[in-house]
């Protein structure tokens, strides 16, 4: 078996004389914001004509820097059999039928089958809103020679299922961000580098605990960072480290796990091959080793000759965005009062009101959107007007015409990974009102009032508490329903849910991180289990 990166989360698997691409990113995603970091536009061309032409093609998700509408349009074989993962709508094999994919195969959650002779997958889905345009899924790809498991930016609960099913010789694991905060926040400087620095905290904390679940022959390092080219976005890009940013690259993480006695992670650029024979896996690289350190010694030059060669594609990219002139107020209020309408429980959540503002190239506010929550309405904005709100957003007005104009259903998939936009809230983040952002059209916004009405039906499980520490606390964390015997920790005066980096107090159990949440927690006495 061999597999072969080819960028981001894309891996073209080689196994028993069959090919399976997944993830194939090569078009700049989010509205030209997020590139492929190390750059994948100069792979060889006998590799391209083989990652255009396999077997099978797997898409994990919809998110832009998986699902490269463009590069399957207009690159991908529309023969190629496309495995899909078992999620509660056909989201996924709709958009692959627009592009002329005909051949399917549907696979069930969890459930090893053979595609071809001699290689197995099994692919694993996670389907809460907040997952993502459908869901999110890995794969777990099995032949005589060995066993890969792409887990790219999925973040399974249960770590026992990917592990389930045999010795894992490659894991291929996201350990950077994939988000917009705190970077897009009006907030004080230093209070945002604090929350950046949280924030990678988090991640390299989460990544870690599937390191240890899986325990691989080699970490294969995947799904990130993006770099960001376009001038506006340049300082995101995290270089000298010191920069406000959650995006550290490969470097950090392999830094990381060699001291906690992990020095299995491989440098992983687009072209690296993991070969898998006789359980060792041998890494080869597509260049020099000088060439390989350049990357990431010299990332700063490295990142500015990749930005002259894309600034004529940045600037059609942003010239592209121009519509005519819209009744951003009606348009939004014909769009969203419907959907409104439909999520009583969603918009009890979200509890507060929602502030839009349209922008002028000099930053300055053209025409202001109030999304009443409580109301169900979206009505006209004025500065100075009595409409009390606890969110605002702030967004091009030219970029906010155009996700219009497309009826983007998921504005997190659309806008909000760009970056383009800046925000501000009064209290702790609010998961609900993103669930409803990510939900504009009427199956997604069913879905969504469905998963929202669970939960606050929900009692908190029947599961046995268990101990953390010194404290006996519930199994499930109330954010994502993650299993706090793996993912919780102990740190200072919190309990810490690694998955997501919720924050909850030791003596109360109240969260720190998002209003309205908690979880049953306790000092263990003597009679609890050690």
């Amino acid at each position: 078996m061999q597999a072969v990166s080819i960028g981001h989360a894309g891996i073209l698997i080689r196994a028993a004389g069959a090919t399976i691409t997944c993830d194939p990113w090569f078009t700049p995603a989010f509205f030209g914001s997020w590139f492929v970091f190390p750059r994948n536009d100069r792979l060889d061309p006998a590799l391209m004509e083989e990652i255009c032409n396999p077997d099978f093609l797997y898409v994990s998700h919809l998110h832009g820097d998986h699902f490269d509408a463009a590069f399957l349009a207009e690159r991908m074989n529309k023969d190629v059999t496309v495995l899909l993962p078992d999620y509660p709508t056909r989201e996924l094999e709709r958009e692959f039928n627009k592009l002329g994919f005909r051949r399917f195969i549907r696979t069930s959650h969890g459930v090893e089958r053979e595609i071809s002779p001699g290689v197995s997958v099994a692919i694993h889905v996670e389907t809460s809103i907040t997952d993502g345009p459908g869901g999110d899924s890995a794969i777990v790809v099995s032949d005589a020679t060995g066993r890969v498991v792409d887990q790219n930016d999925c973040r399974t609960h249960d770590l026992g299922e990917l592990g389930a099913h045999g010795p894992v010789d490659v894991h291929w694991l996201q350990f950077s961000g994939a988000i917009w905060y705190p970077m897009v926040y009006e907030m004080d400087a230093d209070e945002k580098k604090r929350l950046c620095e949280a924030k990678v905290e988090s991640q390299f904390a989460r990544a870690m605990r599937y390191v240890e679940a899986i325990d691989a022959r080699v970490v294969a390092p995947s799904a990130g960072p993006p770099c960001f080219l376009d001038p506006d976005l340049w300082g995101n890009n995290m270089i000298t480290g010191d920069e406000i940013s959650i995006f550290p690259d490969q470097t950090e993480f392999r830094r990381r796990l060699a001291a906690a006695g992990r020095s299995n992670a491989a440098v992983t650029i687009p072209g690296t091959v993991f070969t898998v024979e006789n359980g060792t896996v041998t890494v080869t690289q597509p260049m020099d080793d000088a060439g390989v350190d350049r990357i990431f010694t010299d990332k700063e030059s490295y990142l500015r000759d990749y930005q002259r060669d894309w600034m004529p594609w940045i600037e059609a990219q942003r010239a592209s965005w121009a519509r005519p002139a819209t009744d951003i107020v009606g348009a939004l209020r014909l769009w969203w009062e419907p959907l409104l309408a439909m999520a009583p429980t969603l918009r009890a959540n979200i509890g507060a009101n929602c502030v839009i503002n349209a922008l002028r190239p000099d930053g300055t506010t053209d025409v202001g959107v109030y999304v009443d929550f409580l109301a169900g309405r979206v009505e006209e904005h004025r500065e100075g007007d009595d409409q009390p709100f606890a969110f605002r957003f702030g967004i091009a007005r030219d970029l906010l015409e155009r996700v219009i104009a497309d009826r983007a259903f998921d504005w997190s998939n659309s806008l909000l990974l760009s970056c383009r936009f800046t925000a501000w809230r009064a209290g702790d983040y609010n998961e609900s009102l993103y669930n409803f952002l990510k939900s504009l059209s009427v199956e997604k916004m069913n879905r969504t009032e469905a998963e929202a009405s669970m939960k606050s039906g929900a009692r908190g499980g029947d599961e046995a508490d268990v101990r953390i520490g010194d404290h006996i606390v519930q199994r499930r964390c109330p954010h994502r329903d993650a299993d706090l015997a793996v993912f919780g920790e102990i740190d200072g005066c919190d309990l810490v849910c690694t998955l997501h980096g919720w924050r909850f107090d030791l003596e109360t159990g109240a969260c720190r991180t998002a209003e309205g949440r908690s979880l049953r927690i306790r000092p263990a006495g003597p009679n609890d289990p050690s």
